[in-house]
C-alpha cells in the first residue's frame, strides 16, 4: 500500500486529527476530544501517527502512549495503543497494521519489550484486527453503575 505514508502528527494536523477522533469516539464531548492534543505532541511518553494518502489527506491515526500497568503485562513500563482510527475507504488494505507496527517501533525505541490495548467488547472489527496482529485477549471487564 505504497500511496499510504505513516509519519508523526504535526500541530497543523490537529483540525484532521480532532475529526477522525469525532468519527472514532463519536459520543465523547468535542471538548473532551480537543483536550490535551497540543500537550500530546510534545509529551515524549506519547506518539501520534497519521496515515497520509499521496494526496496529503489523512486517512487514519494511532495514538500510542506509555503505562505503567497494561492488562497481562510483566513488564513496565508498556506500550499503549490509546486509539486507531483506519477511514472506511482504506480498511483491509494494511493501513492500520502499518499504523501499529509504527507505535510496535517507536515503543521498542524506548525500551518497552510489550505493547498494550483495549476494546470495547461489542467491538468485533476491533478484537479481529488486533488478534490477526498477533494481541492476545488477556481478559474481559464489565462496568457496573448504581444512582443513588
Amino acid at each position: 500500500m505504497s500511496e499510504i505514508s505513516i509519519r508523526r502528527t504535526t500541530y497543523e494536523d490537529i483540525p484532521e486529527w480532532l475529526r477522525m477522533r469525532q468519527a472514532l469516539w463519536g459520543t465523547s464531548p468535542i471538548e473532551d476530544l480537543r483536550w490535551g492534543l497540543e500537550d500530546a505532541l510534545n509529551d515524549p511518553k506519547q506518539a501520534i501517527f497519521f496515515a497520509v494518502r499521496k494526496d496529503g489527506s489523512p486517512c487514519g491515526f494511532l495514538e500510542a502512549g506509555m503505562r505503567s500497568y497494561g492488562e497481562g503485562c510483566e513488564t513496565s513500563p508498556v506500550g499503549y495503543i490509546e486509539g486507531w482510527y483506519v477511514a472506511d475507504d482504506v480498511r483491509q488494505r494494511g493501513v492500520g497494521k502499518r499504523l501499529v507496527q509504527t507505535a510496535e517501533d517507536w515503543a521498542r525505541s524506548l525500551g518497552m519489550t510489550e505493547m498494550a490495548s483495549d476494546t470495547w467488547l461489542e467491538n468485533e472489527t476491533s478484537i479481529v484486527a488486533h488478534l490477526k496482529m498477533g494481541y492476545q485477549e488477556m481478559e474481559r471487564l464489565v462496568h457496573f453503575v448504581k444512582k443513588l
